[in-house]
């Protein structure tokens, strides 16, 4: 509001030395900086999509050798884990789940969450990779 009235004053001073007040040119105040804007598909969303699914495929393998080193799943139902089919498709709809999630994210502008989301995922699912290898088995009880 105060600007406005001091570009009238200014042009009211102008149009009384004889220019237009067109010519008054006024600086902008200073704009916030926008995030920057990539495209979905860059080369960083590849790369953290493709780490998903590393990991994913890794969660599947690390839990079917802890179950045939005589673990037993207890995130997910055996119903689930035994089903090599079903299992493997929910491995993937974990990861399509997150690139669904990536995406939502990055056309609502929440570029910096967009990245987290995936880095997050790819972090907590190694964590649990590597428990899974790490877990003693579990020898039969001699006879």
């Amino acid at each position: 509001m105060l600007l406005v009235g001091i570009v009238a004053i200014s042009g009211s001073l102008v149009a009384a030395q004889g220019q237009s007040s067109q010519d008054v040119v006024v600086p902008n105040a200073p704009q916030a900086a926008a995030p920057p804007v990539h495209r979905f598909w860059d080369r960083t969303n590849i790369l953290l999509f493709s780490g998903i699914a590393v990991v994913r495929g890794m969660d599947y393998a690390s839990t079917r050798n802890f179950q045939a080193r005589g673990r037993q799943e207890i995130l997910l139902p055996d119903a689930v884990v035994n089903n090599s089919a079903g299992f493997a498709a929910l491995e993937a709809a974990g990861t399509m789940t997150s690139v669904g999630i990536s995406y939502i994210l990055h056309r609502t502008g929440h570029h910096t969450l967009e990245r987290w989301m995936s880095i997050g995922h790819i972090g907590v699912t190694a964590f649990g990779d590597v428990r899974n290898y790490c877990l003693e088995t579990r020898h039969p009880a001699p006879e």
